[in-house]
């Protein structure tokens, strides 16, 4: 199998499966529990902790672990309104953002507050000028992701984080994808609070994280809530924050390196795919500033991306028409909308996405079985 979704997910490493079955065996107990076993899996905890805050450069004080980056999204944006409310009535987001982000400002409008849903740009970045012009005197949240999971826009989150703090606005961002793809400094990056994921990085399903500055106000979510300051109920998964902890370090110690790979990859790809004579458009663009490589959004004349997606998954090649949070829904995708595409553009798009055992060959067998497909079933 040619596997090419991983922004959807990752496959879980080696080391994530040997750190989550030691943790299992010698670390099972309940880190609340005041004996001698918790106590030694509560300062595994802690390790843990550290481990993920210093490959951002951000606070061990300040890390809470969830279930997954969705919930990490939730409850970071609920806990930061919570805190912030009384400030005042206006919140930020962009319209291209995880599901996840925008189902929490659709709620804030049915309670009545006032969303402002920044456009975005052809190429689907967000300009500094359209955040600064929808800023008011009683805006109190933003929350802009740093890269999109749709065509890989990488957003400009430290111009507009520092705008945003001149203003004394709190800032969220979801890193889910950038994370452990390119670097994220907390200690120079104007953010107030990110979120990441484990089972984009090659760690298990199931974990995720909120990171904060530790100065960031915010408010328990659930009453009653005990574990990890209030801020997340429910008794810790200790092997997976184990697993996900090894699968950061792991991923960050050779981001660079992939980075360049992925570079290398897209444009030979690329170079394949217009040798071949393939009319084909790439959603995001080519800026090295602007997108990351190992996210490839296409769209092929005369194909609609499910088309696709359906005949490659035939020849064992696995791509994805969207994100895999929304998939079975027939609704097209908001990115996409975002770009001012028309319905026919809009359901041409397929997506590549590359991971660290992504080779030349496999994507040589991927041009080729395009090729095949457009001259069988173009249009």
């Amino acid at each position: 199998m040619i596997y090419l979704d991983h922004a959807a997910t990752t496959p879980i490493s080696k080391e994530a499966i040997e750190a989550w079955l030691k943790t299992s065996e010698h670390y099972f107990a309940n880190t609340e529990s005041l004996h001698e076993e918790g106590e030694k899996a509560r300062q595994l905890f802690y390790t843990c902790k550290k481990e993920l805050a210093r490959v951002v450069n951000g606070e061990s004080e300040a890390v809470y672990f969830t279930g997954s980056g969705s919930e990490a999204n939730l409850l970071a944006l609920e806990s930061l309104y919570k805190a912030n409310k009384h400030k005042g009535n206006h919140v930020i987001t962009s319209s291209i953002e995880h599901p996840s982000v925008l189902s929490f400002f659709q709620r804030l409008e049915d309670q009545g507050r006032d969303v402002t849903y920044l456009p975005v740009q052809s190429d689907g970045t967000i300009l500094l000028n359209t955040v600064k012009n929808s800023i008011r005197k009683d805006t109190i949240l933003a929350s802009i992701q740093h890269v999109n999971s749709e065509i890989g826009v990488i957003q400009s989150i430290k111009e507009i984080g520092q705008l945003l703090r001149r203003h004394r606005i709190i800032f969220h961002s979801d890193c889910v994808q950038s994370f452990g793809k390119v670097p994220l400094d907390l200690e120079n990056l104007p953010v107030d609070t990110i979120t990441v994921s484990s089972h984009k990085i090659y760690g298990p399903k199931g974990i995720g994280a909120v990171i904060m500055n530790k100065d960031t106000p915010w408010q328990p979510v659930h009453p009653l809530t005990s574990h990890q300051e209030g801020f997340r109920h429910g008794t810790i998964d200790l092997p997976g924050i184990a697993a996900f902890t090894t699968a950061a370090v792991h991923i960050h110690e050779r981001m660079d390196k992939q980075l360049d790979s992925f570079w290398k990859l897209r444009k030979y790809l690329l170079k394949k795919l217009k040798d071949s004579g393939i009319q084909f458009t790439v959603d995001g663009g080519e800026d090295v500033d602007t997108q990351l490589p190992s996210i490839l959004a296409v769209s092929i004349a005369g194909i609609e991306g499910q088309l696709m997606m359906q005949r490659l998954d035939r020849y064992h090649i696995a791509i994805s028409t969207g994100s895999a949070c929304q998939s079975g829904k027939q609704d097209p995708s908001r990115t996409m909308v975002a770009l001012q595409k028309n319905k026919q553009e809009i359901h041409r798009y397929f997506r590549l996405s590359f991971g660290k055992n992504t080779t030349k060959a496999q994507l040589d067998e991927l041009a080729k079985r395009l090729v095949e497909i457009v001259q069988t079933v173009a249009v």
